[in-house]
């Protein structure tokens, strides 16, 4: 019995379902029938004060007569993709789905946990945002250039489309160009928040540049698959990039959390960062439109580092494909039977509206790819963002050797540049797996394997 069960049966958030765990624990170690654990539970919600004196279940009575109400009885619907997602990100979703805010969820079948709402939830919510179900790196994006030269060049020129990469973008915290790069976002209104405003100068230092984390820029072969694409079914060499809006987004999302938090005191400690705020607070609208510059802002990245690479290499653009995730959109969706308006937060989660293009990566070492949304309700048009990890960073680096990894590559024909080894190939799920799970919710367009990849060295703090 996990989080989720006790939330669905009614146990109270923070203290009241710790105890719930230590009563379930005891009482099977105690030759209890785990077949009648739901009932032994319910027992306890249902008259907590008759077990005051009980040894086995005293605390746990105690700690619901001293728990505050859940924000609402019972979470909204929400529906999962994919199968054996880890309980904690499940707990994650539910608590989520708890907000007097929500109004419905989805979570996608490369969940795992995060920060608030977990990386691949999905969370409609009425007239309010919740800045950590945006993310500390907003308006995250893929984008990817199919550039004309031909595939072969992948083996035959290496060393200098590794050069480029190297040359036209920047990897690490705090990483900046001595020479900066402009750009036309530099022209918009960076005073929409204080924040924005107190980091102008930091953003246009870091113009162009990737970051950490799970973030890179890599070479590699993609197929297409189907002539929607405006490229006939073949195999091209294609440039594709990973990253956010760096360390101004993250200051964002740190100020307008902060302020959430003090809005709603009330919410228990594991709901803390579910923290809102309304979009009819002066508050939430600068949140808003500073989460809107950021997108602005990732774009631009995006843009130099394609632009400056190909221009490095003398070549020219033959597709341009992009979307983007951690992020808030206002949409029209069918709740509960009546179309309405909701705020759309897609915390690592790819916009799949019926034939929107989308990209969902692998690892540096599995197959990406680009697709088409079908417009799934169920899911609010929404599709994973990769692969989604299986482990965390600190368990990679317990588990794996650059010994392990580097045999990996070898064996899929990958070079890398560098990264660390909490990114290695074996921390993600199976893509394919994940891909089969969603088939409702996109169609495969086209596949991207990588062969020269750029990461941020190992001994980075992640800023994914």
């Amino acid at each position: 019995m996990n989080a989720r069960d006790l939330t669905r049966l009614g146990v109270p958030i923070g203290e009241a379902q710790r105890r719930a765990v230590d009563f379930v624990a005891t009482f099977i170690l105690r030759g209890g029938d785990k077949a009648r654990l739901a009932e032994e539970v319910s027992a306890v919600l249902k008259s907590p004060g008759a077990y005051l004196k009980d040894p086995l279940r005293s605390d746990f009575a105690k700690s619901i007569l001293s728990a505050p109400p859940p924000p609402r009885s019972d979470p909204v619907h929400y529906r999962q993709w994919g199968e054996e997602l880890d309980p904690e990100s499940l707990a994650q979703m539910e608590r989520a789905c708890l907000l007097p805010v929500s109004v419905a969820g989805a979570l996608m079948p490369d969940a795992h946990v995060g920060y608030g709402l977990p990386i691949g939830g999905v969370l409609a919510t009425d007239n309010a945002v919740i800045p950590y179900a945006v993310g500390v790196d907003i308006a995250c994006r893929m984008k990817m250039t199919v550039l004309d030269l031909p595939v072969r060049d992948l083996d035959r020129k290496s060393e200098k489309l590794a050069r480029a990469i190297e040359t036209e973008t920047r990897f690490g915290v705090g990483a900046t160009f001595r020479e900066r790069r402009n750009h036309a976002v530099l022209e918009a209104d960076w005073s929409v928040s204080p924040i924005t405003k107190a980091n102008r100068d930091k953003a246009w230092a870091q113009l162009g540049t990737s970051g950490s984390g799970n973030h890179f820029v890599e070479f590699g072969k993609f197929t297409v698959l189907e002539t929607e694409l405006d490229l006939p079914p073949g195999e091209y060499l294609a440039l594709l990039s990973h990253s956010g809006s760096r360390g101004t987004g993250a200051q964002v999302c740190d100020y307008y959390s902060k302020m959430a938090f003090a809005k709603h005191p009330d919410l228990p400690g594991e709901m803390k960062r579910l923290a809102w705020l309304s979009l009819d607070s002066g508050e939430g609208q600068e949140y808003w439109q500073a989460m809107e510059l950021m997108g602005q802002y990732a774009a631009a990245n995006h843009s130099l580092i394609h632009a400056s690479i190909a221009s490095h290499l003398g070549l020219e653009v033959r597709l341009d494909i992009e979307n983007h995730h951690n992020f808030a959109w206002k949409e029209r969706h069918v709740i509960q039977g009546v179309q309405r308006e909701v705020v759309v937060h897609r915390k690592g989660a790819t916009p799949a509206g019926k034939g929107v293009f989308g990209i969902i990566p692998g690892s540096m070492a599995s197959p990406g790819y680009v697709v088409r949304g079908k417009g799934n309700d169920d899911s609010l048009h929404s599709a994973s963002h990769g692969a989604g990890r299986c482990m965390s960073r600190k368990a990679a680096l317990q588990a794996f050797t650059w010994e392990k990894a580097n045999r990996v590559l070898k064996e899929r024909g990958v070079k890398l540049l560098s990264a660390g080894l909490d990114e290695v190939p074996m921390v993600y799920k199976d893509i394919h797996q994940v891909m089969a799970a969603q088939t409702d919710l996109v169609e495969v367009l086209g596949r991207f394997d990588p062969k020269i990849v750029k990461m941020a060295p190992s001994g980075e703090r992640p800023e994914d």
